[in-house]
């Protein structure tokens, strides 16, 4: 009998939702160009208007606030190096717990970099934030604050209230990396302080290469693509309305999930690993977090180590962010809140989304029992 495989990797990716999958062929089997005016264009562009009404939805944007990207990091780019020439920045303020897509975006941009950094419990330092705004208000230079919302790696909350209280009213430029707040919490972006929001599609159920950035009417001049006018000119290149009917349709799913189930599934989780491993660490367990996603470590046991083994229970999890080059080891998230390299390199992150179970946290907790158990072993016989 085959083995059972369980995915507790939802903030990589999560699986393809039904409804998703079915919008993408339907979309696929139109032809033609949305550009183009006759019925077989305005097909395509009526599934990529109904998409985009979806979208919006989910993150309480104006259907119109939505720009279609090829991936949350091309819309990060486009926010952050178009937005920095765009508003004629002339520093970045960024934390140090940000994910690679906006660190490289922020490089990129050849400014100078003023970082917020995170306190023991993965929260930005709202008093640094608020010098810096001060700093460059008394040395007269504009600023792009480019934060997250959600932690990809410990699920940890920022106090976006307070950092749009404190950014809104200036004339600084902000855009928030929502990747991971998307379905999870509830967003509002038409009435909130971000000039730009990046969001994707293969988060929430959609597939991968689809994602978008929400933008005020204000920064609708800020451009990556220029190409042949869509988008409203935002983002040129013909439209992917396959991607972006599969998108629409898993972010109207999404809008139905029950996160208190899926919360339900990480406490189990967390008082498992409690049980299995009293000495065991929670990263951001201080923290307002999102109800998804365990970050942890036992010590002693390298992540490297613990992944192949799991691994090879059929157990899928990662070690963190999956956009390090498949690397393992010690997490600069995890080193911007004060972690030691020798616990950082033990963390492990289990997510979980619309169509994880119960069963898969029994699987995972038996799993991670036999690793220890291994662990143990080698331990005495060494």
């Amino acid at each position: 009998m085959a083995r059972r495989s369980i995915y507790l990797d939802h903030n990589a990716a999560s699986p393809l939702r039904v409804e998703a999958r079915a919008a993408l062929l339907a979309a696929l089997e139109l032809v033609g160009n949305p550009s183009s005016v006759h019925a077989h264009g305005r097909a395509l562009r009526d599934t990529i208007e109904t998409g985009r009404r979806q979208v919006a939805a989910l993150a309480g944007a104006e259907p119109r606030q939505v720009v279609f990207t090829g991936s949350a990091t091309e819309a990060l780019t486009q926010a952050i190096v178009g937005g920095a020439k765009t508003f004629s920045a002339g520093a970045i303020a960024v934390s140090a717990g940000e994910h690679a897509a906006v660190l490289k975006a922020t490089e990129a941009t050849g400014l100078p970099l003023w970082t917020i950094g995170l306190d023991a419990s993965g929260r930005l330092d709202l008093d640094q934030l608020a010098a810096i705004l001060a700093r460059a208000d008394a040395e007269d230079v504009t600023l792009l604050v480019a934060v997250h919302w959600v932690n990809n790696e410990t699920g940890v909350v920022q106090p976006m209230g307070r950092i749009n209280a404190l950014v809104g009213p200036t004339r600084h430029t902000l855009v928030v990396d929502a990747v991971q707040a998307l379905g999870k919490l509830d967003l509002d972006f038409a009435a909130s302080a971000p000039d730009m929001m990046a969001i994707s599609g293969h988060k929430i159920g959609a597939p991968s290469g689809i994602g978008a950035l929400l933008v005020k009417g204000h920064a609708d001049l800020v451009r990556l693509i220029p190409g042949g006018g869509q988008e409203q000119g935002r983002r040129g290149g013909t439209e992917a309305t396959g991607l972006i009917a599969a998108f629409g349709a898993a972010a109207q799913a999404a809008g139905a999930d029950d996160r208190a189930a899926i919360e339900a599934l990480v406490e189990k989780t967390e008082a498992g690993l409690v049980a299995l491993a009293p000495e065991v660490t929670i990263f951001g367990a201080e923290a307002d977090r999102v109800g998804n996603v365990v970050n942890f470590a036992v010590p002693g046991l390298r992540n490297a180590t613990a992944m192949m083994a799991l691994d090879l229970l059929g157990l899928s999890v990662s070690s963190g962010s999956a956009c390090s080059s498949g690397k393992v080891g010690a997490s600069h998230v995890l080193a911007a809140m004060g972690v030691a390299t020798d616990l950082a390199e033990c963390a492990l992150r289990v997510s979980f989304g619309w169509n994880s179970t119960e069963e898969d946290v029994a699987a995972f907790l038996s799993g991670f029992e036999t690793v220890l158990s291994r662990q143990k072993r080698a331990g005495q016989a060494a």
